[in-house]
């Protein structure tokens, strides 16, 4: 990773990387200190040499130290003579990160500036890094760039947050299928009503098993619900049979993962059938076709003319839509649930397919329908492109019918 980063920082002319922020989640910093649990923290990558961590407390002396980075301790920085000054936390971290500068060499000149700061440790930082003769620019998109071909241990982090979003989708599968109807359709499990959040708590305890995390959340949408993409779905809602119901799951361990399956209890209207079916070719084309040295957005375009052709609107056909297939094919996913290649029209490599990259493919259908006819259909795996084309780290069935999915 330092290698690219570096002929990164040469290229844009920058002395160093800065990469600040307050805790090792700040998906800036995460690539470069993996699971270990620091709060403020930065690193500071020169243009040549090794990458440095500087941490504010001796308390977390360990788990810098698993990062193997060279390290920048407490009393080096001297954190401690900082604070004992009276200074608020802005001028603290600044003082301290020009301290770590200067002992990593690093001369004033051109630095990029990465990390999730707040407002005032930014803008105090900029206005001290200014008085000691530094310019400062962006490093997000270099640091965006670098986060887009994943290591071997980042493809093997997602395939793990993989396993555990297939055994939540399993349960999921297992309760609909052990549920029966009642006098007017609606479901029930183990004696009472089945709801959208009695599936998020089983969902929940089966992630949570695995070691995983929802921080954003996740969709369990019925029905009409399901109709509009991002509709998380009301834990009051009961679930009723003859009625979608759309599961995407994107849980975190140290990188996420991203799948989604649509399911049906009892006979299935047509119009479900049918589109359940089209999205599922569709995914398979779209998987077929996807391999290293493409455009993301030319599976796009693929995929919109195969739905086209079936007879459903998307965003090349009637832009603005909202219903039929009304959004991208995917994007890539890592330490950000959305990160790169981008599956929009961008001209560079952010919408290249190349090794490494770690993506997601799914397409849908949708009727955002209040009658008691709305319907959604998303299918999504989570992939990892090779040499010979994509490998699924979200194997599992695709089918409408939990009962299918019996072991």
């Amino acid at each position: 990773m330092l290698g690219p980063l570096q002929e990164e920082l040469v290229a844009d002319e920058c002395e160093a990387l800065l990469v600040l922020a307050p805790s090792a989640r700040d998906v800036d910093l995460a690539p470069f200190v993996g699971s270990a649990h620091i709060h403020s923290a930065f690193v500071i990558v020169p243009r040549q040499g090794d990458a440095w961590l500087g941490y504010m407390t001796p308390m977390e002396r360990q788990e810098a130290a698993s990062t193997g980075l060279r390290l920048l301790t407490p009393e080096a920085l001297d954190v401690a003579r900082w604070a004992r000054g009276g200074a608020g936390e802005e001028q603290v971290l600044a003082a301290v990160i020009l301290q770590g500068l200067g002992m990593t060499g690093v001369h004033p000149g051109r630095l990029a500036l990465g990390g999730h700061p707040s407002a005032g440790v930014l803008q105090e930082l900029i206005h001290r890094l200014d008085l000691a003769g530094w310019s400062t620019t962006s490093g997000r998109s270099i640091l965006r760039r670098l986060r887009k071909t994943k290591t071997r241990e980042q493809i093997d982090a997602a395939a793990r947050a993989g396993r555990g979003a297939v055994a939540a989708m399993r349960r999921v599968a297992e309760v609909l299928r052990s549920s029966v109807a009642g006098e007017r359709t609606e479901l029930h499990f183990e004696g009472e009503a089945l709801t959208v959040g009695r599936l998020r708590r089983e969902i929940a305890v089966i992630l949570a098993s695995h070691g995983l995390e929802q921080p954003e959340g996740n969709i369990v949408a019925p029905g009409s619900q399901g109709g509009v993409p991002h509709t998380a779905g009301n834990d009051d809602s009961v679930l009723l049979t003859g009625r979608s119901l759309v599961v995407d799951l994107y849980p975190r361990g140290v990188l996420f993962a991203d799948c989604t399956r649509t399911f049906c209890v009892g006979e299935p209207p047509e119009p479900l059938r049918r589109a359940h079916a089209t999205v599922e070719e569709a995914l398979h084309r779209s998987r077929k076709n996807c391999r290293v040295g493409r455009k993301a957005w030319d599976l796009q375009v693929e995929v919109c003319d195969f739905l086209a052709a079936n007879g459903y609107s998307t965003p090349l056909t009637d832009p603005g839509a909202e219903h039929g297939y009304v959004h991208g094919l995917g994007h890539g996913v890592g330490f950000e649930l959305h990160e790169l290649p981008t599956f929009r029209q961008v001209d560079g490599r952010e919408g290249d397919l190349e090794i490494g990259d770690v993506i997601t493919l799914e397409p849908g259908l949708y009727l955002p329908s209040d009658e008691g006819t709305g319907y959604g259909v998303r299918l999504e795996d989570t992939l990892v492109l090779t040499e010979d084309g994509a490998t699924v780290l979200t194997s599992m069935p695709y089918a409408l019918d939990p009962r299918a999915w019996e072991d």
